[in-house]
């Protein structure tokens, strides 16, 4: 028997104002279609008053432990996936434990911006290989809305905020691609790119900053590096593109997500998009995606994921795991 980390529950937050791509026209020399032929986008949530990286990320989780019939105390480890925690520290995890009122088991931040939700799920399938956990909240959660440079329209128009939650519980498996779970994981990065996506501030400048971004540079490395990442993750677990069901990748850009599925060779047909209600939500793009994916019934126990990203840093990465 082969130990495995299995999706029990999943779960997302998405905050209650909805901004269409019409308002950004009031401020910017921008249009709808202008920011619908370039991204794919229609609109996006922003974060308003009380609604925090953290108070999102709890929601998920909460929706998650709903799903999975769990309550939080059955939770060993909380990961929360973000750019944007409220504070610089303590962690954004941790004050989502605190949301949930747990003063056990342990929570900590993983930082790699839109693969961060990537980066966590396999630290959080090692943990619970390496026998340290149980159950695990794997949490993708930004406010982006909170770091942008609004009168860069070629950056403003492109981000949203919102959070998504998985619960990975241990389970026993056949140690074949037929189990459910986590089959495999490949992680990348890169940090001599460092300058094609940033944020301008920090304990260096004393200020928060504003995201910067040489947009084409991005695009020229994602479709290869995701096509790449996700190649060697259905390698490593012994699949091909044939015996996948459902793409999820992250949701930066339609013209990105058909790119690599094409290079891929996976029709879209089997690609789960949500960019154009979401726009980018960096981490939390993923496990949103994940969840609508799974609320619409398009996403059903026993299919096949491939889910991939790339972020600042270059960070990218990719999971291949069967629901």
């Amino acid at each position: 028997m082969t130990l495995r980390a299995v999706v029990s529950g999943v779960g997302h937050y998405l905050p209650r104002r909805v901004v269409e791509n019409a308002e950004f026209e009031e401020s910017l020399e921008t249009s709808d279609e202008w920011i619908r032929a370039r991204s794919g986008i229609e609109r996006r949530h922003f974060a308003g008053e009380g609604e925090t990286t953290a108070t999102m990320a709890a929601a998920a989780a909460r929706a998650a432990l709903e799903m999975a019939g769990k309550e939080a105390g059955d939770v060993d480890a909380i990961i929360v996936a973000t750019s944007t925690a409220d504070l610089t520290f303590p962690s954004a995890a941790t004050m989502v434990q605190s949301e949930l009122g747990l003063r056990t088991g342990f929570a900590f931040d993983i930082q790699a911006v839109c693969a961060g939700f990537v980066f966590a799920l396999a630290n959080a399938n090692a943990l619970i290989l390496s026998g340290q956990v149980k159950r695990v909240l794997v949490i993708g959660a930004e406010t982006f809305s909170r770091i942008m440079d609004w009168t860069d329209r070629s950056t403003c128009v492109l981000f949203g905020d919102g959070a998504g939650a998985l619960l990975l519980e241990a389970q026993e498996g056949d140690g074949t691609a037929a189990d459910r779970g986590i089959l495999s994981t490949d992680l990348n990065s890169d940090g001599t790119h460092r300058d094609l996506l940033y944020v301008d501030g920090g304990v260096s400048t004393g200020t928060t900053g504003y995201l910067r971004m040489q947009g084409n540079q991005v695009f020229r490395h994602a479709v290869e590096k995701l096509a790449a990442t996700a190649d060697t993750a259905m390698t490593r677990a012994g699949v091909t593109a044939a015996d996948i069901d459902w793409v999820v990748p992250h949701q930066a850009n339609i013209r990105i997500i058909q790119g690599t599925a094409k290079k891929l060779g996976v029709s879209m047909d089997n690609v789960v998009v949500t960019v154009q209600d979401h726009g980018n939500t960096s981490a939390a793009s993923i496990p949103l995606a994940l969840s609508v994916g799974h609320a619409r019934g398009q996403i059903k126990q026993g299919d096949l994921i491939v889910t991939e990203a790339i972020g600042g840093g270059l960070a990218w990465g990719a999971v291949v795991l069967r629901w």
